[in-house]
């Protein structure tokens, strides 16, 4: 039986590698917009400092966003940052560990919530009011994934970074 690589597993970071970097931030506290292993974090902030845990400097500034962002906005803001910055990868039904994967709460509404996959059916995401946590992926979250990307080896310049 033939393995063919993929885009996805031959530029991207591996699972192992991403929980060493991740798997430090189980128990920080959540707070909206920080993005501080063992101060505070966000889910947004936890992919944040997961990225410089990895890569060192973030891609771009982030600019400010409120609580409740995605019940006022018609973009897909966190989706398009997603597709900007990381690689695609499995089909939403079957993320491996290491994962990025991306939900959306209700079927026509905004993506607004994300974690990273730590093994076959659990996932690592900063809860409202509760902190950083490794929650089993039941289908209560597993049927609101969106997409699913992996961080890449090597970040990608944007054409203002050069």
């Amino acid at each position: 039986m033939t393995t063919i690589a993929t885009t996805a597993t031959l530029d991207t970071m591996s699972a192992q590698t991403v929980l060493k970097v991740t798997r430090p931030w189980l128990g920080t506290p959540y707070r909206h917009r920080a993005s501080l292993k063992g101060v505070g974090c966000d889910c947004l902030g936890l992919l944040r400092g997961v990225w410089r845990g990895l890569h060192g400097d973030e891609p771009e500034p982030l600019p400010a966003y409120s609580p409740h962002w995605a019940e006022v906005g018609c973009t897909e803001t966190l989706l398009d940052a997603a597709r900007a910055y990381l690689v695609p990868s499995a089909p939403a039904a079957q993320p491996d560990a290491g994962d990025v994967i991306v939900f959306r709460w209700h079927p026509k509404g905004l993506c607004k919530h994300l974690g990273i996959m730590s093994g076959p059916d659990r996932f690592i995401h900063a809860y409202d009011r509760i902190g950083v946590v490794e929650t089993a992926l039941v289908t209560g979250w597993r049927r609101r994934i969106a997409a699913v990307f992996r961080f890449p080896k090597t970040p990608e310049l944007k054409p203002w970074q050069r």
